[in-house]
């Protein structure tokens, strides 16, 4: 009998976080698109989301004028998507939702070619991260054509330990689960209080906790959640991610580090469809560097 893979259930964690979903935080996600990718708005351009989640990313894109192209591995996360556009769109025919893989280069290579690709926090929790990070190239190449993703940061020891944490976090039954959320929950909180209070800062944090879904329109504790269970779970330095676009081509736009968690980065690709290698040849190039980076 096949033994079932370890995986966090992301969609259910979305799911929970759609009931706080209101226009304020529709707003913010919107400012946090055109913030990064430096527009005002997504008229007259492609977006594709992978990994949809929640569904808030792509319905940003919808509302900035983007005609939007979602998906996610996770059954409960297109549930969520196409709830999102059943309320807000649903007649929408330049939104669609379905259920893919960005492991599966067939899938991905039937997409098509795209103005924006996005994938925020998504292709570390693939269990093949390389392959996905090579699987979105070839549908950005379009002139000035722009890739938004998000990878968690590599920390070493501390990296393998969070490691150990998730596998754990998955592994467990509803009781346990929650009694390691709440613990590292308190854990981060009273740290992060300490390490204020030491710099003769308000340690209170609830003021960080209402002024944190400023940035991207999510909730603390639903991405508390994401991140303690977010397995499988792979990691990379911001200078590997770096490389490994420019060896492509890419340019970087815009990059934002983030410690324990993400790194944001935003990269362009500039050059003509006509300056490229050849299909063929290019896929062979990408597989050969997927295996070189595990």
């Amino acid at each position: 009998m096949k033994q079932k893979e370890l995986r966090f259930d992301f969609g259910k964690n979305w799911e929970a976080f759609l009931q706080t979903l209101n226009d304020e935080r529709i707003a913010f996600a919107e400012a946090s698109l055109k913030r990064a990718l430096s527009v005002e708005d997504l008229r007259g351009k492609t977006f594709l989301d992978i990994g949809c989640g929640s569904g808030l990313f792509s319905l940003a894109a919808v509302r900035l004028g983007a005609r939007v192209h979602s998906f996610d591995y996770d059954s409960h996360s297109v549930a969520c998507t196409a709830t999102l556009k059943r309320c807000y769109f649903p007649h929408d025919s330049n939104w669609t939702v379905e259920r893919g893989s960005a492991v599966d280069q067939d899938y991905m290579s039937s997409l098509g070619t795209f103005d924006v690709v996005y994938s925020w926090g998504v292709l570390h929790h693939t269990g093949n991260m390389w392959q996905a990070l090579a699987n979105v190239i070839p549908l950005i190449k379009k002139p000035g054509g722009k890739l938004f993703i998000a990878i968690y940061n590599d920390l070493g020891t501390a990296t393998e330990r969070w490691r150990a944490i998730k596998k754990l976090y998955v592994s467990s039954n509803f009781s346990v689960r929650w009694a390691i959320l709440v613990a590292l929950f308190a854990m981060i909180q009273l740290k992060n209080g300490a390490s204020r209070l030491l710099r003769l800062q308000n340690p209170n944090p609830l003021p960080r906790w209402r002024a944190y879904k400023k940035n991207r329109g999510m909730s603390v504790w639903r991405d508390h959640v994401d991140w303690v269970g977010g397995y499988p779970y792979e990691t990379a330095k911001p200078e590997q991610i770096f490389d490994f676009y420019r060896k492509h081509g890419f340019s970087l736009e815009f990059l934002q580090t983030g410690a324990l968690g993400c790194n944001e980065f935003v990269f362009s690709y500039p050059q003509r469809q006509s300056e490229s290698n050849s299909v063929g040849l290019e896929t062979e190039t990408l597989r050969a560097e997927t295996v070189a980076h595990r």
